[in-house]
């Protein structure tokens, strides 16, 4: 017998969890959001999953190759554009919408390239049941901000595509965290610019430090693993979760209600994922 035993999540329970933690840190931002503005709660979400990383992994920057550099620094910057553009967007339209329009980004990379029937059926059906969510009827939307939610959609496929290529070069736990560091870097001075960071109370940062640990810290570090045994493509499909796993936290903490369509939606999408777990190969596991 091994005296030593590693945890062992098969990687896609592992990208499941990582968007319940997201969604369920999304009801805290909402909480701080109308305090210190989107580029505030951004920052404070990055910055403190990066000291929370750095503590716990403790990486090592020696030794480190300019291929490894190179792809780990655009995968930190997409990663905190990706986040502050999509806070951006969601000052502006509801969180439900910037959710929804976000998504296109990985959907159409999860098309790109597909040559299996059923892989394009299920991306469809995910797709029908975002247009179920989507207020296609929708009054005074604001185009800026359905323009920045299209913009962190194309910023989240280069996160994922960026993801799968740096899990394969360095160790999931490392990249994640220097990834963060790179992050903070890009996000910090459009917080400084805001002026809000002044709004910060001790309460404040409390609940950043949970939106730090749900929203970034956890769910990060869970996806590189799952990217790391899982093709980007699958992953982008089981990503289609993110709009249902939206709505239900907003019934659960926000008491925000869903239509009957609305709630077609989120089965269309589960089916659409569960379609995409069923027909892969074989059951891979992710190390953590």
């Amino acid at each position: 017998m091994k005296n030593n035993k590693s945890i062992l999540i098969p990687p896609v329970p592992a990208v499941i969890l990582s968007i319940v933690s997201v969604q369920g840190g999304a009801a805290i931002a909402k909480g701080i959001f109308p305090v210190i503005g989107a580029a505030a709660t951004s920052s404070l979400r990055i910055v403190l999953s990066a000291i929370i990383l750095i503590l716990f992994n403790r990486p090592s920057l020696k030794n480190l190759t300019p291929q490894q550099w190179k792809t780990v620094s655009l995968y930190g910057i997409t990663l905190g554009l990706m986040n502050l553009i999509f806070y951006k967007a969601i000052e502006r339209i509801p969180l439900g919408l910037g959710v929804t329009l976000e998504f296109i980004g990985p959907l159409v990379l999860a098309i790109s390239g597909s040559k299996k029937a059923l892989d394009f059926l299920w991306v469809v059906l995910a797709a029908i049941g975002i247009a179920f969510i989507a207020p296609w009827k929708s009054n005074g939307v604001d185009l800026i901000g359905v323009i920045l939610a299209l913009v962190a959609g194309i910023f989240w496929a280069a996160y994922i595509v960026l993801g799968g290529r740096i899990s394969k070069i360095m160790d999931g736990g490392k990249a994640v965290t220097i990834g963060m560091m790179f992050a903070s870097a890009v996000i910090i001075p459009f917080a400084l610019a805001d002026g809000i960071l002044v709004n910060i109370t001790p309460k404040i940062f409390m609940a950043g430090l949970a939106l730090a640990l749900l929203s970034s810290a956890i769910p990060f570090t869970l996806e590189m693993k799952a990217l790391k045994k899982m093709p980007a493509k699958t992953f982008s499909i089981l990503m289609s979760l993110e709009p249902a796993a939206g709505a239900l936290s907003g019934l659960i903490f926000l008491n925000e209600y869903l239509s009957f369509y609305e709630w077609i939606a989120v089965v269309l999408v589960i089916i659409a994922s569960a379609g995409a777990t069923i027909t892969r190969k074989r059951q891979e596991r992710v190390i953590v």
